[in-house]
């Protein structure tokens, strides 16, 4: 009895494990602010210091206007003193002093005299040069400021982007195992760019407010210490305040981003296997599963805001308690002790002012670095980690001369994501040079494992794997690779050309070895076949290829390495006879002098190999010849004795040795026949790698001169995104519209109160032009008072809004990503053959699609909702009390408003641009990331390090256009600002002079217009994240728009009670629709009754897994009809028709759970007991295994099935078809790939499974379809032959020929 060793570390372990790493990472210390710029150059530090010079400069420009300021107050004061004075027609101004008509001097209770004469005009004038000065200084200053940090800050980023891919690539396969690739991949788009949001703009902002906060209160202790003093003991609660809102912000942002990271993970795993749950109709469990994880990232969300609303509600408060402390004892010290003029108190309480709300703007800076050092924790953590294997090192040895000797020394070895499973059990055994080892063993024994030691993907935990003695773990590792050529049952090929994936074996290569590789590994025939030949697109993994084609395509690449050590792993168990036939021969050939190592379940295949060595439970247990271990009668006695029960001749191992000949004979005829029947190509098999890899393309298809002016224009269209309106956006918040209202009347409130601010503030300064001083103190208390109610209102308005508007904020964020995560399931298999769709696409457009969609909501409306209601109310006051100095004032915030709608249009344009440039780059990542152990093999990782640096300038190149835009834009609004001050004060002097306008309506209008102009500046700059959100929307609802041209909706189509199970495929022509130039079925004609079943034979590449396809309606014929119980197959409810088809593939995607919810995902339309998966596994020959297992059904399975054999995720499959209970089975190669005793069980439980059921099978081994019904032989996208088993082989045509001789099908 075999003892099974395949199993999955226990919950409890797992649960460890996770505590152990929960542990690990609360114990790495935060990024600081300064290890935010870690990969800083010293151009990119000199840019940061002239960008915060200008910064800093920036920052000082406010408190020098203060000083500025002070002066025009007492000017405009000192000018109402004395025209209330000169009313008195007793008075009179002589010598700039005001005089008794008598001639004595004028003298006030104060006993000080009154001067006069004040040219209001002229002193305006000279003030209103000064603002000009300040204005041009800043412009300048302002523009190096945003340019130089924007810039910097791009180069970072680049920077890092490449670090963290570089390092990705650096790391060992064992790594891998425990780090979800769609989780780095999440983090590589969205993590980073939060990172950005940090470094770029934020931090000369960041600066800028300090240094006004800084020189805000120099101006404040200049003018008065005393009241500078007395106001600045607020300023701690605001530090603190400030401080911990950024603590506590950072580590709720973590979390959310780590949920959110949780959901990337799962929409890559669904992404990729879309046929699985596709075919199950699993959509809406998936759409579930995700929305769990969007669950977790919503409830850390709102959090995060109701934390900010609680911090920046005090800072407000602080604030207006601030106006009122600071006003009241500033009148005393005016007042009472005259040791302030009304100017200096002004310039004293603007100054602490300008330098407390300065370091509470800073507040969202603050906030931005919170969040990118929480992002930044992660990425840099895995930019210092250093690999156990280093794949890029140039250390190790390298051998003059290398023979080939492989020697094993007490290995002893566990994957180290299951530490407690040993696969290797002190292993010693010897494979010599020249010579052809082959491993047998069943499922699980370790021999994949020997293969990855060799090519030291892992280092064995004890013990040592030896090179000609030399231990491989001091050779140079990419040296060591470079001599190995591999060949595995699942071969991944990359999104390029059939020559560049040849061409990765060995690089400058020239196209004569491609061809002699092609011909070798009988791959040159079908690629002449292909329109673009040798430039043909194979799509992502290959995707567009059938699994033969694939499988000779890496065959090719493997033998142009010319490799010292050629390791087989099962390298031609994707073939069909004829195909075997040839490549088997060409291996044969090909390892002649070479050590070779050669994994193979058909045992037929290695009969003639050197030594032959049996495994089992990690131990070679036997090793000899063919004959030696025949006598032996041990393991291998065993399995070639189970493998050749059951066939019906025992020369039917040897008939595929006369294959390759009548191949190329029938090839090259069918190739230059009139007929120009093309070869089919582009069959996307159910089975095979396909599954686990989506039918998605990372590069776009180019089909030269076949492609249509219609097809073309479909394209382009495609690709022109057009903006939706905003209300579109905001209908999908509206179950949200409590928290809006609500959110809305927090935001007007605190709107409100900034111009109330400004109506107060005007008049405590008119309060110091009144005369009677009981009058003046009377007035300042009751404004003080008024400053306290406002601040209690604040609080509570702010929390309100911040809570309200990050609750729905969130929820529409989650929406929006479920929805679109919904949209991409609901479509038709053929939208993902489209490049424009491919997984790294769609996975980063969840990631960053929606959260960019909260540039236009949430949050942001609370902020507009706040600027209008400010602008509003500032204007209404403005024009209430004086509508000319009004009118001149809003001239220069239309300026502003020109220039943020000019940055908005430009802002939009970088966007879109930015955005395809980083899903281009999020492309080739996820490419890299999918196929990393076949990149390790070839040590190809430094290519796709260069492609994916290749990727990134154009990004970069948009960010330096977006800096120049930016900057411009900034330092003109904040210039003009400046300018609106120097003009209206001018203005206002002349009113004053010329119409006697009070001064204080002159400070009110001003102060009114002003705040709304900061309140516009707000909402300008909202631009670049609206400009963002505007095209992640148009994105996001051009897939909600589209309608899938197959619909999955339950509503539409036929359904009927007594579904009895007929198949008829009428005269079917199909092409895939990323090759319309290549026929793929032509004229399908066959049909099976109810129970019967259909064996369908054929070549690789002739159209069987396409007729499944077509009955599973991933795809429609475009001629001809496939019927359902005599109903045309697009007539037929979907979800309906797919409930009564059960698939078995030869390669099944399994999900990252337990094996009973994925037995448990065979019927996703009800809920399923327990008793009901434990009868469908003992039907599928699985529960005996399962119940070694130490945590049973709930074993976790790992990624795709990882953790599994291929014997066990096979039977995990076929009970997952079982418990489904369909009519109709389909089986694409189900047992191709299992060895001996597996297959025996699979074939067992499949043939269990067949019984009172429509079958369609599609199968390679010819001994296994005997029994079938209707055995159907298809040659080109047609049926040319069909009947039983026996009525073919009277016959005589091509089944027969196939079978007795293994001649190709014509």
């Amino acid at each position: 009895m075999k003892k099974p060793i395949k199993f999955t570390a226990t919950n409890e372990d797992i649960r460890d494990t996770e505590n152990g790493n929960e542990k690990k990472k609360e114990n790495i210390r935060s990024v600081g602010y300064f290890q935010l710029f870690r990969l800083a150059t010293w151009k990119d530090v000199m840019m940061m210091v002239v960008g915060g010079l200008c910064a800093l400069l920036h920052g000082t420009a406010l408190p020098l206007m203060l000083l500025v300021y002070g002066r025009l107050t007492d000017t405009f004061v000192n000018y109402e003193f004395e025209v209330q004075e000169l009313k008195d027609p007793n008075k009179t101004c002589t010598n700039n002093t005001i005089y008794w008509r008598n001639g004595s001097i004028y003298e006030t209770v104060a006993k000080t005299t009154v001067y006069c004469g004040i040219d209001i005009e002229a002193e305006m004038t000279i003030f209103a040069y000064y603002f000009t000065g300040i204005g041009l200084g800043v412009s300048l200053v302002s523009y190096f400021q945003i340019f130089c940090w924007v810039i910097a800050a791009a180069r970072q980023v680049q920077r890092l982007r490449k670090a963290y891919f570089q390092k990705i690539m650096q790391m060992d396969i064992g790594w891998f195992d425990c780090n979800s690739v769609g989780e780095l991949n999440t983090r590589l788009a969205d993590d980073i760019n939060t990172i950005n949001y940090a470094i770029a703009d934020q931090a000369s902002i960041l600066i800028e407010k300090i240094s006004a906060f800084v020189f805000g209160f120099m101006v404040g202790f200049i003018g008065g210490w005393k009241l500078t003093l007395v106001v600045i003991a607020v300023s701690p609660l605001i530090c603190i305040a400030a401080g911990l809102m950024a603590v506590t912000v950072a580590r709720l942002a973590g979390q959310e981003l780590k949920a959110y990271a949780k959901a990337g993970t799962v929409a890559e795993e669904v992404l990729s296997s879309v046929r699985t749950v596709a075919a199950f109709c699993g959509e809406q469990k998936e759409v579930d599963r995700y929305d769990r994880n969007l669950v977790e990232a919503l409830k850390w969300g709102v959090k995060k805001g109701t934390t900010i609303g609680i911090f920046q509600g005090f800072l407000w408060c602080i604030t207006f308690l601030y106006y009122a402390l600071g006003f009241w004892y500033g009148s005393q010290l005016v007042i009472e002790s005259k040791e302030l003029s009304p100017g200096s108190l002004i310039q004293v309480f603007l100054g602490v002012l300008i330098g407390a709300m300065n370091l509470g703007q800073a507040s969202p800076c603050l906030k931005a670095f919170a969040s990118g050092r929480a992002a930044a924790k992660v990425i840099f953590e895995i930019i210092d980690q250093e690999p156990e294997i280093d794949r890029f090192s140039e250390g190790g040895y390298k051998l003059d001369k290398v023979k080939g000797d492989i020697e094993f020394h007490n290995v002893t070895f566990y994957y180290p994501s299951r530490p407690e499973v040993k696969v290797l059990n002190e292993l010693s055994m010897q494979v010599k040079a020249g010579e052809t080892t082959a491993f047998i063993g069943p499922s699980g024994s370790g021999k994949s494992t020997i293969i990855q030691l060799i090519q030291r993907f892992y280092n064995p935990q004890e013990g040592m794997v030896t090179l000609d003695g030399h231990d491989i773990c001091t050779l140079n590792i990419q040296w060591l690779r470079s001599l190995i050529g591999i060949v595995e049952q699942e071969p991944a090929l990359f999104a390029t050309t059939i020559a560049e994936n040849i061409r990765f074996g060995r690089p400058g290569v020239t196209m004569e070895d491609i061809i002699q590789a092609t011909k070798e590994a009988n791959a040159y025939n079908f690629i002449m076949d292909l329109p673009q030949k040798f430039d043909t697109l194979v799509g992502d993994g290959g995707d567009q290829m059938s699994g033969g084609q694939k499988q000779r395509i890496a065959l090719a690449r493997a033998l142009i390495r010319n490799p010292k050590i050629l390791l087989l792993d099962m390298a031609t168990s994707a073939l069909d006879n004829e195909s075997e036939a040839v490549v088997q021969e060409a291996l044969d050939k090909t390892r002649m002098g070479r050590t070779t190592i050669s994994i193979a379940h058909r045992l037929s295949t290695i009969k003639n190999a050197d030594v032959i060595i049996g495994f089992e439970c990690g131990q070679a247990v036997e090793k000899g010849t063919h004959k030696e271990l025949l006598e032996r009668q041990g393991v291998y006695f065993t399995l070639i004795t189970l493998q050749n029960q059951g066939t019906t001749s025992a020369a039917n191992d040897g008939f595929s040795k006369t294959l390759e000949e009548d191949f190329d004979l029938k090839s090259r005829s069918l190739s230059s026949g009139s007929s120009k029947i093309r070869t089919v190509s582009t069959v996307q098999p159910w089975s095979g790698s396909n599954l686990s890899n989506t039918m998605s393309n990372t590069m776009k298809i180019h089909l030269g001169k076949e492609v249509t002016p219609e097809n073309e224009c479909e394209d382009e269209a495609d690709d022109q995104v057009q903006l939706v309106p905003m209300a579109r956006i905001l209908k999908y918040n509206q179950p949200e519209w409590p928290y809006m209202l609500l959110g809305s009347l927090g935001a007007a409130i605190n709107g409100f109160s900034n111009p109330m601010y400004s109506v107060l503030f005007s008049e405590i300064l008119g309060v110091f032009g009144r005369i009677d001083l009981e009058k003046q103190r009377e007035l300042i208390n009751w404004i003080c008072v008024l400053f306290c109610i406002m601040a209690i209102i604040r609080f509570f308005s702010h929390f309100i809004q911040e809570y309200a508007f990050a609750r729905s904020g969130e929820l529409l964020t989650c929406r929006l990503r479920k929805l679109g995560f919904q949209a991409m399931l609901r479509q038709e298999i053929g939208w993902f053959n489209d490049p424009r769709n491919s997984i790294g696409v769609l996975t980063t457009r969840l990631a960053s699609d929606a959260s960019a969609v909260r540039g236009a909501t949430g949050c942001q409306i609370g902020m507009i909702v706040n600027s209008l209601t400010n602008i509003g109310a500032s204007f209404g006051i403005a024009l209430y009390f004086s509508w000319k100095l009004s009118l001149v004032t809003v001239c220069f915030l239309l300026l502003i408003g020109l220039s943020g709608m000019f940055q908005a249009r430009m802002l939009t344009g970088f966007a879109h641009e930015d955005k395809k440039a980083m899903e281009t780059a999020g492309q080739t990542s996820n490419e890299a990331l999918s196929n990393i152990r076949t990149i390790a093999g070839l040590a190809k990782e430094k290519i796709f390090v260069e492609s994916y640096e290749q990727k990134l300038e154009l990004p970069y190149k948009c960010a330096k256009k977006k800096a120049n835009i930016y900057g411009l834009c900034f330092c003109f609004s904040n210039c003009v600002f400046i300018m609106a001050y120097a003009a209206s004060y001018r203005y206002g002097g002349h009113l004053v002079s010329s119409e006697g306008l009070h001064y204080m309506i002159v400070f009110r209008v001003i102060s009114a217009i002003v705040t709304s102009g900061i309140a516009l500046g707000r909402i300008t700059s909202l631009t670049p994240d609206y400009a963002k959100a505007k095209i992640a929307a148009a994105e996001i609802f051009k897939l909600l728009d589209r309608v899938p041209k197959i619909s999955i909706d339950h509503k539409d189509g036929k359904k009927w009670d007594n579904f009895r199970g007929k198949i008829e495929f009428h005269n079917c022509k199909f092409t895939y629709p990323t090759r319309p130039d290549i026929q793929v079925l032509n004229g399908l004609s066959v049909s099976v009754k109810p129970g019967q079943t259909l064996a369908l034979v054929g070549s690789s590449g002739c159209g069987k897994s396409t007729s499944v396809q077509l009955l599973e309606r991933f795809y429609d014929p475009e001629e001809g009809q496939v019927l359902i119980d005599s109903h045309p197959s697009h007539t037929v409810n979907v979800p309906f028709l797919r409930s009564q088809i059960g698939i078995v593939s030869q390669e099944p995607v399994l999900f990252g759970c337990s094996i009973a919810e994925n037995i448990r995902y065979g019927d996703n339309t009800r809920s399923i007991s327990m008793e009901e998966v434990v009868e469908a596994a003992k039907k599928a020959y699985l529960h005996d295994f399962v119940m070694t297992l130490p945590d049973k059904y709930e074993t976790q399975v790992g990624a795709q099935g990882s953790q599994l054999s291929r014997g066990e995720k096979q039977r995990i499959a076929v009970a997952r078809a079982i418990v489904r209970n369909p009519k109709i089975l389909l089986l694409d190669e189900a047992t191709s790939a299992l060895d001996t005793e597996s297959e025996k069980m699979v074939q067992a439980a499949l043939d269990e499974a067949r019984k009172g059921r429509t079958c369609i099978v599609i199968a390679h081994r010819l001994s296994t379809i005997q029994t079938a019904d209707i055995i159907a032989v298809m040659s080109h996208g047609v049926i040319i032959e069909q009947g039983t088993h026996a009525e073919l082989m009277t016959m005589k045509g091509s089944y027969y020929k196939l079978f007795t001789t293994g001649s190709p099908i014509s």
